[in-house]
């Protein structure tokens, strides 16, 4: 296979909209179908049919490329990017949908402390500015004293601390670990393990939604197959912020679907965190190590 240009901005760019546009409207489709089914029920069928999506990557290589040294370190990345689905989906049911989509893209206020401490990756002192700078943005949409520390925020944010070790567990086997495999062990074990609460929170989905449940798996399946070719186009640090285009669009779903409006604290929280995620994509991005890129899907990440 030919090598990859990382030297094209505008293209990175516009596949990173292009995934940011079908990341928000997965957390539309989720909200929607949240307002009938439990959040256990919508988990499940977003793994099930985002499995499904990414059968054709996962299986075209035979059962020995699959066998792993490091399963365990496989089954603890799962683990923590499935509780980051359960706390953000739960928050995009509650929560404007903005706000849910941007508390979960918190993560990377996070990752460096989670590398710390998982991994032991080196911490760019350079990064504290922006971490506080995007604490104190959390701070404001949380509003704690005001409506505050509501337990559904906290969910909320919890999806992105969640989000950061799963990255950091992302970050760990990627050294050993080829991505299709990453892949494939994950949506295993989220498979299998947002089946089991399936024991005692069945519910038949009604006709009309089977459809949007396969939505939520194929259209997020997409959105990372798109991330992939942004990252394999520009720099992480470079086109990294375009990610938070996300949040835009999920705050146009939300006007235009629910005439949803944040207040202005939230406003300005927003501002904050959007700009302390990008410089520290930034800070991070040119201080770390290369990596050889992969033709394959990203390790899914919890979208």
């Amino acid at each position: 296979m030919p090598p990859m240009h990382r030297d094209n901005l505008p293209r990175g760019a516009a596949f990173m909209l292009a995934a940011a546009l079908l990341f928000a409207a997965t957390g539309a489709i989720i909200k929607y179908v949240s307002a009938t089914l439990s959040n256990e029920m919508v988990v499940f069928f977003r793994n099930l049919f985002g499995l499904a999506a990414l059968a054709p990557w996962i299986f075209r290589h035979g059962p020995r490329y699959y066998a792993t040294h490091h399963l365990r370190f496989h089954l603890m990345r799962a683990l923590a990017g499935l509780a980051a689905m359960y706390c953000y989906f739960y928050a995009i049911s509650r929560l404007p949908l903005a706000e849910a989509v941007l508390l979960n893209y918190s993560a990377p206020l996070f990752i460096p402390l989670a590398a710390l401490l998982w991994i032991g990756e080196r911490f760019n002192p350079r990064l504290w500015w922006p971490i506080g700078i995007g604490f104190a943005g959390i701070g404001l949409i949380l509003k704690p004293g005001l409506s505050l520390l509501a337990p559904i925020a906290l969910i909320g944010a919890s999806a992105g601390i969640f989000s950061a070790l799963a990255m950091a567990g992302i970050r760990k086997l990627t050294h050993t670990e080829p991505a299709t495999r990453v892949v494939f062990y994950f949506s295993l074990f989220a498979t299998l393990g947002s089946a089991v609460p399936l024991l005692w929170a069945w519910q038949t989905p009604p006709t009309g939604l089977w459809f949007m449940l396969f939505l939520i798996g194929v259209v997020s399946t997409a959105a990372q197959l798109l991330l992939t070719r942004a990252y394999a186009y520009a720099p992480a640090a470079q086109v990294g912020p375009f990610s938070y285009g996300t949040v835009v669009f999920a705050a146009l779903f939300g006007w235009a679907l629910w005439s949803e409006i944040p207040d202005t604290l939230s406003a300005v929280g927003a501002l904050l965190v959007v700009a302390a995620g990008i410089l520290t994509i930034r800070i991070g991005g040119r201080t770390a190590a290369p990596v050889a890129e992969a033709p394959d899907p990203p390790p899914v990440v919890p979208q």
